[in-house]
């Protein structure tokens, strides 16, 4: 019997491109004028300093938010600012993203959907992201929310899924995983125990080996096929 169930966030509850977009516009925006010395620096001189700072400490891959302001500073730090000016600029910088990018349109079905499901389940988020369901006005619906940063590890690792188990209180084989990604989501919840969902509203062909438990293209198909097993 059915009684936990986990959704990711990004590309499974919302459309993330175009909000990452407007965020990084909103950003440069705001140190175009705050940050003047910073100049127009080539997205490519960001990576390159991403790509050290992960390779130096490769916690830094499920710490997004800690990355992106230690890449900030480290930006702002070559452009001439001082050390606690560069500290105190990328904060703040960080804070204009971090709100642009919960600027967010939810999938019309998500909430009827959510609403549904959490009269008769447990439901939790499993993210990789730095989404927060508080700023967006869904905590109601979630018992609890795992975020990669907070765990330190991220899916596709057991260790997010055992998690959620310990925090739903329940066996894997009474937990479903809802996700876009057929590596974080689907073998990443399978490998645990739990049926994985496979949220495909492009209609893209399956092409990893082990196929998802089911497949949807949209949320509202949800409630049917949980009844269906129970």
């Amino acid at each position: 019997m059915i009684k936990l169930i986990t959704f990711d966030l990004d590309d499974t509850l919302w459309d993330t491109a175009p909000v990452i977009v407007s965020a990084e516009a909103v950003l440069r925006d705001w140190l175009a004028e705050h940050a003047p010395n910073l100049g127009p620096v080539p997205v490519e001189h960001l990576w390159a300093i991403r790509a050290q700072l992960v390779e130096a400490d490769p916690t830094f891959k499920h710490r997004i938010s800690a990355l992106r302001r230690r890449v900030l500073f480290h930006a702002l730090e070559e452009a001439g600012y001082a050390h606690a000016h560069a500290q105190e600029l990328a904060d703040k910088s960080f804070e204009v993203f971090l709100h642009a990018r919960h600027q967010i349109e939810i999938f019309p079905e998500a909430q009827p959907t959510l609403e549904i499901l959490a009269k008769t389940y447990t439901l939790g988020v499993v993210t990789n992201g730095n989404a927060d369901v508080r700023r967006l006005g869904l905590a109601d619906y979630f018992a609890f929310a795992l975020c990669a940063e907070e765990l330190g590890i991220g899916k596709p690792d057991p260790a997010p899924f055992l998690e959620a188990l310990k925090r739903g209180k329940v066996d894997a084989s009474a937990a479903v995983h809802i996700g876009d990604h057929p590596g974080d989501d689907i073998a990443g919840a399978q490998q645990v125990g739990f049926r994985a969902i496979w949220f495909n509203p492009a209609g893209k062909a399956w092409e990893a080996d082990k196929p998802p438990d089911a497949e949807i293209q949209s949320l509202m198909q949800l409630p049917e096929l949980l009844a269906r097993w129970g």
